[in-house]
């Protein structure tokens, strides 16, 4: 049968303005749940664009067929037991050819059942487009938890719908939704060309919305706006800071982007760059501009981008400088207010904060993170006084006004606050970055200091948290222990702190005001903080691979509790598996566990007089050759040397009978395995490697 010619379909959803947040995913949506929905009855797009603005979402899908390639159905009756009686059909078998629309003779039998199998002919696209379109709806609804209803229909939108189009080729597909039905027209900018614009065909679109200023095409626009706000930086002799967040925002607040240059005055930049960024960004979704490349140098000039052509640009200038004035000027008032008390001064207000109704006040939490930062600085031998000043400030910005209004400064401004009371600048530098890595991909903490700050900050809320029996859910973390967890251990292991989290965790639950605080909160507690860690190694990429699952748990199979330590085994480890030799002794490993736990214990040495075959001197001889380096951390040395084992342990297993009649031979081949056993479990637990 010749195949089905194929068109394109264009369908667009136009609104009142839509919300920044909604516009990308709902397009998203959209051309996902066509194409899947098409998709499911043999209509596959050769391609599928994305258009989004906030005023319209829309989807074309190129080279769909017109129809669908032909459907076989098929069905299955009754058993064949309850199908045939004395040869001749029963009522139930009757019944079921009847529902087939055929006589009896024209039923086949499959898997032990009466089968019915047809071919017809498949629905014209057209004909399946309004069905796939309100299941896709109902999927775009589930993106938006609260949704409009307007005018007397009872249907229900992000915002109200006020057009839509639907072309299949040049035919219009007369969808009916939200009291409209779907032609062939669309609008262009509201106010530089409002009239309605008639498509003959999906491939005008795109050319005909921008001719009638409106880009379109999400990823065109969001070019075109980082092009026009770079080269307004340039005028400016500076360099404008891009946040990818910010970015794909303004992206969905225009269809005509404009980028247009204000500033502020100078008096401003008294305050911290960091709030000044927050308030201009946040706040008012404008561009900042910096004086060098690194940005440490926050100029008075910022960029914004209009949804408009202004024929009078300074107009528009004087309104969005006019809009940021009082913000900063707020925001400056707040600064001063606070730095007319030392950073100090804060602390005492903390009592009257509650950090959890069983925990405490952040007060208590504050003098509990002191307390194990002290802990942590000793075991490490680093500067305890400096480590507890800054553990013990580290929380007073939270009670500062301008941390009031910008909760995302905590820690930015403490640090601030902190040299402008005459602190140094080891605790200044600590208090600003202790709540990092605040999610991945971040850094940790750039001092010492500052990651043994931000490291008993996390462990005392993971500690007080699975105390009070409050541990995440599969689908609820809300005190953000997962982070929290692989913040610990981020630390750990880039920082290079040679940490034991079992006696840290013991520690900080033994800090904790409430709650359950005994070995079994512990136990459960480091599995939540080893589980983090599983999942931040396996399939990391090193060496040009991923690191497999079985390479982790052959170090987890150890117990060890100290990140830094199960790192550096998972590294040599995971170079190891790589090694000829690295099947042949996981397997052997394997086999030598097995027969140790069928013999039970093993006691007794090893008594090279007892030896029969010369299989067992020789590995007995290649074993004491090996250097002796447990406890030097030199794993990868390790286990390369447990690779010349190969050989003689090959030759073992090929020659000696390990279950010797002879009881005396039979333990000391018992002793001899396990102590092979025992260098094999040195590094990682080799019998949980492929093998």
């Amino acid at each position: 049968m010749a195949a089905s010619p194929t068109r394109d379909l264009l369908l667009e959803i136009g609104t009142e303005d839509l919300p920044a947040r909604f516009v990308v995913p709902l397009a998203t949506a959209l051309s996902r749940g066509l194409a899947e929905g098409l998709g499911k009855c043999g209509l596959a797009a050769a391609s599928a664009s994305i258009y989004a603005t906030p005023r319209r979402i829309a989807c074309r899908l190129a080279g769909l067929a017109e129809e669908q390639p032909e459907q076989t159905v098929e069905r299955l009756g009754p058993a064949l037991s309850a199908a045939l009686r004395d040869g001749q059909p029963t009522p139930a078998a009757l019944g079921f050819a009847k529902s087939c629309g055929v006589n009896f003779d024209a039923l086949g039998q499959k898997d032990g059942k009466l089968y019915f199998a047809r071919t017809a002919p498949g629905r014209a696209t057209v004909a399946l487009l309004p069905e796939v379109f309100e299941e896709t709806l109902k999927q775009m609804d589930e993106l938006v938890p609260k949704r409009m209803r307007w005018g007397a229909g009872s249907e229900t939108f992000v915002r109200p719908v006020e057009w839509l189009l639907c072309l299949f080729g040049t035919d219009v597909v007369p969808l009916q939704r939200f009291g409209l039905t779907a032609g062939r027209v669309t609008y262009g900018h509201r106010f530089h060309a409002p009239a309605a614009i008639e498509l003959p065909a999906p491939a005008a679109y795109e050319p005909a919305l921008r001719e009638a200023q409106v880009w379109a095409d999400v990823g065109a626009r969001k070019t075109e706006i980082r092009r026009q706000i770079e080269a307004a930086a340039a005028e400016l002799q500076g360099h404008v800071r891009i946040t990818e967040d910010l970015l794909d925002e303004v992206t969905a607040l225009v269809e005509l982007p404009v980028a247009i240059s204000g500033r502020f005055e100078s008096r401003f930049l008294e305050l911290p760059p960091e709030v000044i960024v927050a308030t201009v960004e946040t706040n008012q979704r404008y561009f900042t501009v910096f004086r060098d490349v690194a940005m440490t140098q926050l100029t008075e000039h910022f960029i914004t981008v209009s949804n408009i052509a202004s024929r009078d640009v300074t107009q528009v200038i004087s309104g969005n400088e006019r809009v940021v004035r009082p913000r900063l000027s707020d925001a400056l008032f707040f600064y001063e207010q606070d730095l007319k008390q030392p950073l100090p001064a804060y602390v005492e207000k903390l009592d009257s904060v509650t950090f959890q109704k069983d925990l405490g006040s952040t007060g208590d939490k504050l003098r509990r993170v002191t307390a194990l930062a002290a802990e942590i600085a000793g075991v490490l031998g680093e500067d305890v006084t400096t480590v507890s000043r800054a553990a013990q400030l580290c929380k007073a910005d939270l009670v500062t006004k301008v941390v009031y209004e910008f909760p995302e400064l905590q820690g930015l401004m403490g640090g601030y606050y902190a040299a402008r009371s005459g602190e140094s600048e080891a605790v200044a530098q600590a208090i600003r970055e202790h709540y990092l890595p605040t999610q991945q991909g971040t850094p940790i903490p750039s001092t010492r200091t500052g990651q043994i700050v931000a490291l008993a900050d996390k462990l005392d809320t993971l500690a007080g948290i699975f105390a009070i029996g409050q541990k995440p859910t599969a689908s609820k973390d809300p005190f953000a222990l997962r982070r929290a967890a692989l913040g610990v251990l981020r630390i750990c292991i880039e920082g290079g702190l040679a940490l034991d989290l079992r006696q840290l965790l013991h520690f900080a639950l033994s800090l904790q005001p409430a709650g359950q605080r005994d070995a079994s909160v512990l136990e459960t507690l480091l599995e939540f903080v080893m589980e983090r860690l599983r999942a931040w190694v396996v399939g990391q990429p090193q060496q040009g691979r991923a690191i497999a699952i079985e390479t982790f748990e052959s170090v987890r199979a150890l117990a060890i509790t100290q990140p830094l330590d199960v790192h550096h085994r998972v590294l040599a480890v995971h170079g190891f598996v790589q090694h000829a030799a690295a099947p042949n002794l996981a397997a052997a490993n394997k086999r030598i566990r097995n027969i140790l736990k069928q013999a039970g214990s093993v006691t007794g040495g090893i008594d090279p007089a007892r030896f029969e075959h010369a299989a067992e001197p020789a590995l007995f001889d290649a074993m004491n050759a090996l250097p002796q380096l447990a406890g030097s951390g030199r794993y990868t040395e390790q286990l390369v040397n447990l690779a010349s084992l190969r050989e003689p342990v090959d030759a073992f297993f090929d020659g000696v009978m390990v279950n010797a009649d002879d009881e005396a031979v039979r333990a000391n081949r018992l002793a001899l395995l396990a102590r092979l056993d025992t260098m094999c479990r040195e590094v990682a637990d080799l019998s949980c490697l492929p093998g």
